[in-house]
């Protein structure tokens, strides 16, 4: 079973509410190129070779409030009272190939992906200065758009019950973002994200671990003039197989910002920011006519801990159909002649 399990947690990789009004809160708007949560069980399990399609859809729900102090780039401290409610719902679409060749002794596949979706978000802030002085307002903006496309490369091995991966993803601007909108699912900048993982799949007593680590690299965004740190981040998930075609479990994330926000639209700091999450998943094998299998995981998220974050929840449905493993060829009784 472990030789055609369909990796469900595909590198999205895209920020599903891109808040480009609000720099104060960590990377560019609060929330990262990398979207916790990407990968889930089964991370690093090879697959059969040749070419699946995946659909996940997301809902994310984000909300940040109350008052943070900051300090500005400057060193001269300030206080920000922030309101900030927002959605999103994506339907994330990808095709993957993998290679029946191995490479570098391990299995090699490459993803592309394309997300068209709906965000709204409602913003009602106060902004107080060094000197008291305060600026209000408030803004609303709904948007049905696609984000940028999404690259991804894997190579995967497998020892056993030990499985070993290496990836690296970015994406490539879409050309849909507006500085001038609050609502954007593509970003107006390149980012690069690589990493490795592991999972440890034992058929015999149906035990599953997945881990995965990365870091990422954002580029300027020019409209803005403002440079996201770099990030570190882990997914993890743990799940248990209660039969051959359904795994149980949870899942989980750790998210930190390792070095500061920069660049002229940097004003107001560094602003690091981090994010801790967990939520259950459930996962079902399809068998399917033709020689593929379907395969259907469905998963939720919920911040324990956040800072220079938006606080959020999200849930995750994902169906994806790939080659079948070959069934083993059935062994000829022997005859003996005498």
């Amino acid at each position: 079973m472990s030789g055609h399990i369909r990796k469900t947690g595909l590198a999205t990789a895209f920020a599903l509410a891109a808040f480009t009004a609000q720099p104060a809160l960590a990377d560019a708007g609060g929330v990262s190129f990398w979207l916790p949560g990407i990968f889930g069980s089964l991370a690093a399990v090879p697959v059969t070779p040749g070419w699946a399609y995946s659909t996940i859809y997301i809902h994310l729900q984000e909300k940040a409030g109350g008052g943070q102090n900051f300090v500005t780039s400057g060193g001269v401290p300030g206080s920000v009272t922030a309101g900030l409610n927002a959605h999103a719902d994506a339907l994330v679409m990808g095709i993957t190939y993998t290679s029946p060749m191995p490479v570098l002794g391990g299995q090699a596949g490459f993803t592309l992906l394309t997300v068209p979706g709906n965000i709204g978000v409602g913003i009602d802030a106060t902004l107080t200065g060094p000197r008291g002085n305060t600026i209000s307002g408030s803004a609303t903006d709904n948007r049905t758009t696609l984000a940028d496309v999404f690259y991804q490369g894997t190579l995967k091995w497998n020892q056993g019950v030990h499985n070993e991966m290496v990836y690296i993803t970015g994406n490539i601007p879409s050309g849909t973002y507006d500085s001038s909108r609050l609502a954007n699912l593509s970003f107006g900048f390149p980012a690069i994200d690589a990493g490795a993982g592991y999972t440890y799949l034992d058929l015999k007593t149906g035990h599953e671990f997945s881990i995965v680590g990365g870091l990422t690299y954002n580029f300027m965004n020019p409209f803005l003039q403002y440079q996201n740190g770099i990030d570190f981040h882990v997914d993890w998930a743990a799940s248990q197989f209660v039969s051959k075609n359904v795994h149980i479990g949870v899942a989980g994330y750790f998210f930190q910002q390792l070095t500061d926000d920069s660049g002229p639209g940097a004003r107001l700091g560094g602003f690091r920011g981090r994010a801790v999450g967990i939520g259950p998943q459930i996962g079902f094998m399809i068998p399917m006519s033709d020689g593929y299998q379907g395969y259907l995981n469905v998963r939720g998220y919920k911040d324990l801990e956040v800072e220079n974050r938006p606080k959020s929840w999200s849930t995750w449905v994902t169906f994806s159909v790939s080659p079948a493993a070959p069934a083993p060829a059935a062994t000829k009784p022997i005859v003996r002649k005498y």
